[in-house]
Protein backbone atom coordinates (compact mmCIF):
# COMPACT_ATOMS: atom_id res chain seq x y z
CA UNK A 1 0.00 0.00 0.00
CA UNK A 2 1.31 3.39 -0.82
CA UNK A 3 -0.08 6.85 -0.07
CA UNK A 4 0.56 9.41 -2.54
CA UNK A 5 0.33 13.14 -1.62
CA UNK A 6 -0.21 15.89 -4.30
CA UNK A 7 -0.79 19.20 -3.96
CA UNK A 8 -3.93 21.48 -5.47
CA UNK A 9 -4.97 18.71 -8.12
CA UNK A 10 -4.36 15.46 -9.22
CA UNK A 11 -1.88 14.58 -12.14
CA UNK A 12 -3.20 14.55 -15.34
CA UNK A 13 -2.21 11.03 -16.37
CA UNK A 14 -3.61 9.27 -13.36
CA UNK A 15 -6.43 6.49 -14.06
CA UNK A 16 -7.94 5.17 -11.04
CA UNK A 17 -10.41 3.01 -12.86
CA UNK A 18 -14.42 2.78 -13.13
CA UNK A 19 -15.10 2.67 -9.39
CA UNK A 20 -13.82 5.71 -7.43
CA UNK A 21 -13.59 5.63 -3.68
CA UNK A 22 -13.65 8.80 -2.19
CA UNK A 23 -13.24 11.01 0.95
CA UNK A 24 -13.16 14.80 2.58
CA UNK A 25 -11.11 15.90 5.39
CA UNK A 26 -12.29 19.61 6.61
CA UNK A 27 -12.18 22.39 8.87
CA UNK A 28 -15.66 21.28 10.77
CA UNK A 29 -18.66 19.76 9.99
CA UNK A 30 -20.78 22.82 7.94
CA UNK A 31 -19.89 23.21 4.57
CA UNK A 32 -20.68 25.81 4.17
CA UNK A 33 -18.90 27.65 6.80
CA UNK A 34 -15.61 25.18 6.72
CA UNK A 35 -13.43 25.03 4.23
CA UNK A 36 -12.34 21.71 1.90
CA UNK A 37 -8.37 20.69 2.85
CA UNK A 38 -8.23 17.26 1.73
CA UNK A 39 -9.55 15.05 -0.81
CA UNK A 40 -8.35 11.13 -1.01
CA UNK A 41 -9.53 8.43 -3.74
CA UNK A 42 -8.47 4.96 -4.11
CA UNK A 43 -9.35 3.54 -7.27
CA UNK A 44 -9.74 -0.08 -5.16
CA UNK A 45 -5.90 -1.11 -5.47
CA UNK A 46 -4.73 -0.81 -2.04
CA UNK A 47 -3.31 2.53 -3.11
CA UNK A 48 -4.35 6.01 -1.85
CA UNK A 49 -3.92 9.27 -3.95
CA UNK A 50 -4.57 12.62 -1.60
CA UNK A 51 -4.94 15.92 -2.69
CA UNK A 52 -4.21 19.05 -0.69
CA UNK A 53 -6.86 22.24 -1.28
CA UNK A 54 -5.09 25.33 -0.44
CA UNK A 55 -7.45 28.11 1.22
CA UNK A 56 -9.03 30.06 -1.47
CA UNK A 57 -8.44 27.69 -3.66
CA UNK A 58 -11.45 26.89 -6.32
CA UNK A 59 -10.77 24.79 -8.90
CA UNK A 60 -8.91 21.26 -9.57
CA UNK A 61 -9.34 20.29 -13.13
CA UNK A 62 -8.37 16.62 -12.84
CA UNK A 63 -9.89 16.14 -9.76
CA UNK A 64 -13.42 17.83 -10.67
CA UNK A 65 -12.54 15.40 -13.98
CA UNK A 66 -13.28 12.25 -11.87
CA UNK A 67 -16.19 13.63 -9.81
CA UNK A 68 -18.06 14.85 -12.79
CA UNK A 69 -17.51 11.74 -14.99
CA UNK A 70 -20.86 9.31 -15.52
CA UNK A 71 -18.58 6.45 -16.94
CA UNK A 72 -17.37 6.53 -12.87
CA UNK A 73 -18.87 5.50 -10.02
CA UNK A 74 -17.58 7.43 -7.05
CA UNK A 75 -17.92 5.43 -3.19
CA UNK A 76 -18.66 7.02 -0.12
CA UNK A 77 -19.42 6.66 3.55
CA UNK A 78 -21.50 9.38 4.28
CA UNK A 79 -21.24 11.05 0.75
CA UNK A 80 -24.27 13.67 1.73
CA UNK A 81 -21.23 15.44 3.79
CA UNK A 82 -18.52 14.96 1.49
CA UNK A 83 -20.43 15.77 -1.96
CA UNK A 84 -21.85 19.02 -0.37
CA UNK A 85 -17.96 20.07 1.00
CA UNK A 86 -16.28 19.73 -2.68
CA UNK A 87 -19.05 21.26 -4.50
CA UNK A 88 -19.01 24.26 -2.37
CA UNK A 89 -15.01 24.29 -2.55
CA UNK A 90 -15.07 23.54 -6.39
CA UNK A 91 -18.25 24.33 -7.96
CA UNK A 92 -18.17 20.20 -9.48
CA UNK A 93 -21.40 18.29 -8.60
CA UNK A 94 -20.51 14.16 -7.77
CA UNK A 95 -22.31 11.94 -9.45
CA UNK A 96 -23.16 8.84 -9.47
CA UNK A 97 -22.66 7.69 -6.78
CA UNK A 98 -22.62 5.28 -4.38
CA UNK A 99 -22.87 5.10 -0.15
CA UNK A 100 -21.74 2.70 2.55
CA UNK A 101 -23.45 3.95 4.87
CA UNK A 102 -26.91 4.02 3.29
CA UNK A 103 -26.29 0.79 1.91
CA UNK A 104 -25.75 -0.08 5.72
CA UNK A 105 -28.82 1.29 7.05
CA UNK A 106 -31.09 -0.01 4.41
CA UNK A 107 -29.40 -3.99 5.29
CA UNK A 108 -28.28 -3.65 8.78
CA UNK A 109 -31.72 -2.58 10.82
CA UNK A 110 -30.46 -4.94 13.14
CA UNK A 111 -27.95 -1.90 15.03
CA UNK A 112 -27.67 1.79 15.30
CA UNK A 113 -24.20 1.91 14.80
CA UNK A 114 -23.37 2.37 11.20
CA UNK A 115 -19.89 4.60 11.38
CA UNK A 116 -17.20 3.62 8.74
CA UNK A 117 -15.22 1.64 11.79
CA UNK A 118 -18.32 -0.50 12.47
CA UNK A 119 -18.83 -1.64 8.88
CA UNK A 120 -15.00 -2.61 7.93
CA UNK A 121 -15.04 -3.89 11.77
CA UNK A 122 -18.21 -6.43 10.76
CA UNK A 123 -18.23 -7.10 7.17
CA UNK A 124 -14.78 -7.29 6.15
CA UNK A 125 -12.90 -8.30 9.84
CA UNK A 126 -10.42 -5.16 9.42
CA UNK A 127 -9.62 -2.53 12.54
CA UNK A 128 -9.31 0.93 11.64
CA UNK A 129 -8.06 3.88 13.76
CA UNK A 130 -10.18 7.34 14.28
CA UNK A 131 -7.47 8.91 16.26
CA UNK A 132 -6.59 11.40 13.65
CA UNK A 133 -10.39 12.64 12.96
CA UNK A 134 -10.23 15.42 15.06
CA UNK A 135 -7.16 17.03 13.88
CA UNK A 136 -5.76 20.46 11.81
CA UNK A 137 -6.58 19.88 8.35
CA UNK A 138 -5.88 22.79 7.67
CA UNK A 139 -1.94 22.62 8.18
CA UNK A 140 0.20 23.18 5.56
CA UNK A 141 1.96 19.92 6.12
CA UNK A 142 -0.01 16.95 6.99
CA UNK A 143 1.75 14.50 9.40
CA UNK A 144 2.13 10.63 8.64
CA UNK A 145 -0.88 9.88 10.85
CA UNK A 146 -3.13 12.03 9.48
CA UNK A 147 -2.12 11.03 5.88
CA UNK A 148 -2.67 7.30 6.89
CA UNK A 149 -5.43 8.37 8.40
CA UNK A 150 -7.43 9.70 5.56
CA UNK A 151 -5.54 6.77 3.13
CA UNK A 152 -7.74 4.63 5.61
CA UNK A 153 -11.17 6.28 4.77
CA UNK A 154 -11.00 5.17 1.02
CA UNK A 155 -9.27 1.63 1.06
CA UNK A 156 -12.34 0.00 2.08
CA UNK A 157 -14.92 1.20 0.51
CA UNK A 158 -15.00 -1.00 -2.69
CA UNK A 159 -14.77 -4.21 -0.57
CA UNK A 160 -18.14 -2.68 1.47
CA UNK A 161 -19.33 -2.31 -1.12
CA UNK A 162 -19.58 -5.71 -2.47
CA UNK A 163 -20.70 -6.97 0.93
CA UNK A 164 -23.56 -4.62 1.03
CA UNK A 165 -24.58 -5.12 -2.27
CA UNK A 166 -25.18 -9.25 -1.54
CA UNK A 167 -27.22 -8.03 0.94
CA UNK A 168 -29.06 -5.23 -0.13
CA UNK A 169 -30.17 -8.03 -3.11
CA UNK A 170 -30.59 -10.51 -0.38
CA UNK A 171 -33.06 -8.07 1.47
CA UNK A 172 -34.70 -7.45 -2.20
CA UNK A 173 -34.19 -3.84 -1.57
CA UNK A 174 -31.38 -2.88 -4.53
CA UNK A 175 -33.69 -0.43 -6.57
CA UNK A 176 -34.90 1.73 -3.52
CA UNK A 177 -31.05 1.82 -2.33
CA UNK A 178 -29.86 3.11 -6.21
CA UNK A 179 -32.75 5.31 -6.07
CA UNK A 180 -31.43 6.57 -2.39
CA UNK A 181 -27.74 7.71 -4.23
CA UNK A 182 -29.59 8.68 -7.09
CA UNK A 183 -30.88 11.66 -4.98
CA UNK A 184 -28.01 12.23 -2.67
CA UNK A 185 -26.28 15.33 -4.91
CA UNK A 186 -29.64 16.71 -4.67
CA UNK A 187 -29.72 15.92 -1.16
CA UNK A 188 -26.18 17.93 -0.95
CA UNK A 189 -27.25 21.19 -2.89
CA UNK A 190 -30.51 21.45 -0.29
CA UNK A 191 -28.13 20.88 2.88
CA UNK A 192 -26.29 24.21 1.57
CA UNK A 193 -29.11 25.60 0.43
CA UNK A 194 -30.42 25.82 3.97
CA UNK A 195 -32.46 22.78 4.42
CA UNK A 196 -30.15 20.51 6.18
CA UNK A 197 -32.88 19.70 9.02
CA UNK A 198 -35.43 20.02 7.21
CA UNK A 199 -37.85 16.93 6.30
CA UNK A 200 -39.15 18.50 2.98
CA UNK A 201 -40.76 15.48 2.90
CA UNK A 202 -42.88 16.00 5.86
CA UNK A 203 -46.56 16.94 5.99
CA UNK A 204 -45.93 19.75 8.45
Amino acid sequence: MTNHLYQGDLPGDLELGPIVAIDCETMGLIPRRDRLCVVQLSGGDGHAHLVQIAQGQTSAPNLERILTNPDVLKLFHYGRFDIAAMYNALGALTAPVYCTKIASKMVRTYTDRHGLKNLTQELIGVDISKQQQSSDWGAPNLTKAQIDYAASDVLHLHKLREVLNVRLEREGRVQLAQACFDFLPTRALLDLEGWSDTDIFAHA
